[in-house]
């Protein structure tokens, strides 16, 4: 049977944790969970290892990975033997987790390509509801999903371009944490589409889901869409939510008195709005140009592998052959219009919540007509990435028949924290600690590590967060007092800077003891990211030593 609740007894740097999971291994019973199961002897090993080495946050604690995801020593399948690779690393994201001492358990079925809503599109089986096996898991991460729910993993990694971490979270009684995008490095993860995958976090409480996203996030230079941002937050209180005016549940009328018990249970005040500009963004990922970036990926692998593939999932990837570059630009167009569109229910609530799903299906009724189904799984969840939001789906109950239901709390872009907070509020968890304001500040010249003036940051307990160079709109000059000046303007280069967090309060003291001509504006990293940085008024820099050239001023220093 399901695990509904998370064991309080997994203690850090135990290797009972995993005997557990091992344990529970008869309750998948011919539920096609794994494409690759680790022995449990290799585990056990794995978290002794663990258990001598310096504690971290997940020490001991087994997680299952998805099979678009690298893991050193394990295949990588995309579910498609023919596609099947050795890795000769783990994925960012993957490492991450094993330096803080968990213990990867195996790697899980999936629809293949990550193509799918259902977990029905898999030559290693279909898996099955944890629930009742006439029903679907969820895909595409079905197998991350059924891992943790039937208690063979503490916690599992999907990925989740179109819902594929919420909506199997949904149909499992679980929490898919979906982070920002770019939040979580995406290097060693099969593509899907490059420009919208993230890598997601299935649990058994908000409180783990999140502890699992904190650890793996981070700045990866391995990855091109790797990006940060400071955090988003919540009020504590009258929250105001978001709700569509008019809901979707295909007849489902258990689904819908479920939800309607949910936003009780959130309280705070409704707020109806129009869903049409959601249900216009979410057809632009399998009806839209979005569609080509699947096939962009798997264009090569089709022609000399097209009998390979799931015939469903061959046929929804060879679709994106019929759009033009043209249509891909008026696709950037209408998403810009979209996106201005939407960004105004943030002025009228904090939080826009849906259903995690609008019905669930019979694997008969799916496999009947795959396609049809598969659209009405994503209703609520497809325009999400699009839109560059946040996400998590949390349990919210059982239909008379003992299937679950589940809700999504979505928000803008690094509320990541803060849904999760939200979201164990709603469960009845223990609280989650919202941080302290904080901005991101960056340093050019003294402030840099090490250097003379960096006491000014480390004194008001600023913590560096990452190496970064600004965009090429920057020239750099030497001001002859021991100190650069860095503008904006004209054809310059990509500066190194240090980029640094800090309380708004420390903040504030910390602007306040730089001198003229020097100030703080606003810098344009090279990642796109912005945040707050040194700047020099034009006027100082006139006959002063250009030094764009050298790239920054600890290069220019050591160049001298």
């Amino acid at each position: 049977m399901p695990i509904r609740s998370m064991n309080a007894s997994v203690a850090r740097n135990e290797p009972t944790a995993i005997e557990r999971a091992y344990a529970c291994e008869p309750a998948a019973g011919d539920n096609p969970v794994w494409i690759h199961r680790v022995d449990k002897a290799d585990a056990l090993g794995q978290a002794r290892l663990a258990r001598g080495s310096p504690a971290g946050p997940l020490a001991g604690l087994p997680f299952a990975v998805k099979d678009n995801i690298d893991v050193a020593g394990m295949p990588t399948t995309a579910a498609c033997q023919a596609y099947a690779y050795q890795p000769q690393k783990s994925a960012t994201a993957v490492q991450r987790l094993l330096d803080a001492g968990a213990v990867c358990v195996g790697k899980t079925n999936m629809d293949q390509f990550a193509t799918g809503l259902a977990g029905m599109r898999s030559p290693y089986g279909e898996c099955r509801n944890a629930f009742h096996p006439d029903y679907i898991s969820g895909g595409s991460s079905s197998g991350s999903a059924l891992a943790v729910a039937l208690g063979l993993a503490e916690f599992a990694l999907g990925t989740d371009t179109a819902g594929s971490g919420r909506v199997p979270a949904a149909f499992n009684n679980l929490v898919g944490l979906k982070p920002t995008r770019g939040l979580v490095s995406t290097a060693g993860v099969v593509p899907a589409c490059r420009t919208l995958d993230c890598v997601s976090v299935f649990a058994r409480s908000c409180g783990r889901a999140l502890q699992v996203l904190e650890t793996m996030q981070g700045y990866d230079p391995a990855d091109p869409f790797s990006r940060a941002g400071s955090s988003v937050s919540l009020k504590e209180k009258n929250i105001k939510f978001a709700v569509p005016a008019d809901l979707e549940f295909y007849g489902d009328t258990e689904y819908a008195r479920l939800f309607e018990q949910a936003l009780r249970r959130l309280g705070g005040e409704r707020v109806p709005i129009d869903f049409t500009p959601y249900l216009v963004t979410q057809q632009l990922l399998y009806d839209g140009p979005w569609l080509s970036e699947r096939t962009a990926q798997l264009e090569a692998f089709m022609q000399k592998h097209a009998q390979d593939m799931h015939p469903v999932t061959r046929a929804v990837i060879a679709g994106g052959s019929r759009f033009s570059a043209i249509d891909a630009f008026r696709g950037q167009y209408q998403l810009a219009e979209l996106r201005r569109e939407t960004r105004a229910v943030w002025r009228a609530a904090d939080v826009l919540v849906v259903p995690g799903a609008p019905t669930i299906y019979k694997r008969a009724e799916v496999l009947a007509d795959p396609v049809a189904m598969n659209a009405r799984l994503g209703l609520y969840t497809n325009f999400v990435n699009l839109l560059d939001l946040a996400a998590i789906t949390v349990p919210a109950g059982f239909r008379s028949d003992g299937l679950p239901f589940g809700i999504t709390l979505i928000g803008p872009a690094f509320s990541d924290r803060a849904l999760a907070s939200l979201g164990a509020r709603f469960l009845g968890e223990e609280p989650i600690a919202m941080p302290a304001a904080t901005v991101r500040v960056a340093v050019v010249g003294a402030h840099l590590s090490g250097m003379a003036l960096n006491g000014q940051l480390t004194e008001r307990g600023a913590v560096r967060q990452r190496e970064a160079r600004t965009s090429r709109d920057y020239r750099l000059y030497d001001l002859a007092d021991g100190r650069p000046g860095l503008v904006k303007g004209g054809h310059g280069a990509c500066i190194e800077v240090e980029v640094w967090e800090m309380t708004t309060a420390a903040f504030g003291s910390f602007v306040a003891q730089i001198p003229p001509p020097l100030g703080i504006g606003t810098l344009q990293l090279e990642d796109g990211e912005q945040v707050k940085g040194f700047v020099c008024e034009a006027h100082a820099v006139a006959g002063k030593k250009d030094i764009t050239a050298s790239g920054g001023w600890r290069r220019y220093l050591n160049s001298k």
